[in-house]
């Protein structure tokens, strides 16, 4: 092995204890037993999950099983991932609520945050929900989906030993939970909005800090933001045998002219046969035998109205 690199001994919580590695920052909001208080957790082990192709998009979140965040999902099924802007002070509030054993109401009497109703509430105005972070500059409204894994009818204990561990849904060992979470809304800020919707900038960036965890037994460490350095995508073209080959490799009655394909010549070849497949999908269902660039423009035209219609 190079000599540059010293062979670390892993352990528990090794993206902690092993290594160093980024995580986000984030307070996750659950309501208290009777659903009368929404509390907040420090988390950082909250990662995408579902981000295409299902009928959903989802997280994971990894949290210790007797953690009021653990119950609060496991009772009521629902939870706020809150992302804040970095200062020390915001940072001294996560950390306090990361500190282990208070209850929902010990942990929010000195909280410095402004919980506010979220469109979830707004929704359903005769159903509870955890309330978001006015402070937030974005928020991920969530539900767990407890019957992945069979996980639905898991329920709270004091104590885990000897329980029958899931593979990756509601209580996965001794002492974790694994939760996953479909996201119902993301909601942010007008700039941050903006930003996404007209295109992102150094200045407009979102100003989200990073965690590195805990790794030594006096500190918990975050990094303030920085201004981001953006890189031009390569402007890569594949040659258009490439793009025939796999439309003829489609299985459909569907033909592309060389017009057509030259039009896809810059999708990246993993996303090749996904979208040559979605043009075959259109043609059929409008009952067109052969692609050529008109037809494609069509298509194009359709998949922009549906990107506007999403935002």
């Amino acid at each position: 092995m190079n000599s540059k690199f010293k062979d670390i001994r892993i352990t528990d919580n090794f993206y902690q204890s092993s290594s160093f590695f980024p995580m986000p920052l984030t307070l996750i909001g659950t309501l208290n037993e009777n659903g009368s208080l929404t509390s907040y957790g420090a988390y950082s082990l909250i990662f995408p999950y579902y981000i295409a192709g299902k009928g959903f998009y989802a997280m994971v979140l990894e949290c210790r099983n007797t953690s009021n965040t653990a119950r609060g999902l496991l009772r009521h099924g629902k939870c706020t991932i809150n992302f804040l802007p970095y200062s020390k002070k915001n940072f001294s509030q996560h950390v306090d609520c990361g500190f282990p054993g208070d209850t929902p109401e010990e942990k929010m009497k000195n909280f410095r945050f402004t919980p506010v109703d979220g469109l979830s509430q707004e929704e359903h105005p005769n159903e509870k929900y955890p309330k978001i972070l006015d402070e937030a500059l974005q928020v991920f409204e969530c539900s767990w989906v407890k019957e992945l894994d069979n996980a639905q009818d898991d329920p709270v204990l004091e104590d885990y030993d000897g329980y029958k561990y899931h593979n990756f849904n509601g209580i996965t060992s001794k002492f974790g939970a694994h939760f996953i979470l479909k996201i119902d809304h993301i909601l942010i800020k007008e700039k941050y909005y903006n930003s996404i919707i007209n295109g992102a900038t150094r200045s407009n960036y979102c100003p989200l800090p990073t965690n590195w965890g805990y790794r030594d037994s006096k500190f918990f460490w975050c990094s303030d933001f920085k201004k981001p350095d953006p890189i031009a995508i390569p402007n890569r073209e594949v040659d258009i045998s490439s793009v025939r080959y796999a439309a003829e490799r489609l299985n459909t009655d569907v033909q592309f002219t060389d017009a057509a394909l030259k039009m896809l010549v810059k999708v990246p070849r993993p996303f090749l046969k996904l979208v040559l497949k979605g043009c075959a999908d259109w043609a059929i269902e409008h009952n067109v035998k052969v692609i050529d660039e008109k037809e494609m423009k069509e298509i194009n035209d359709k998949r922009s109205k549906e990107k506007k219609e999403k935002k």
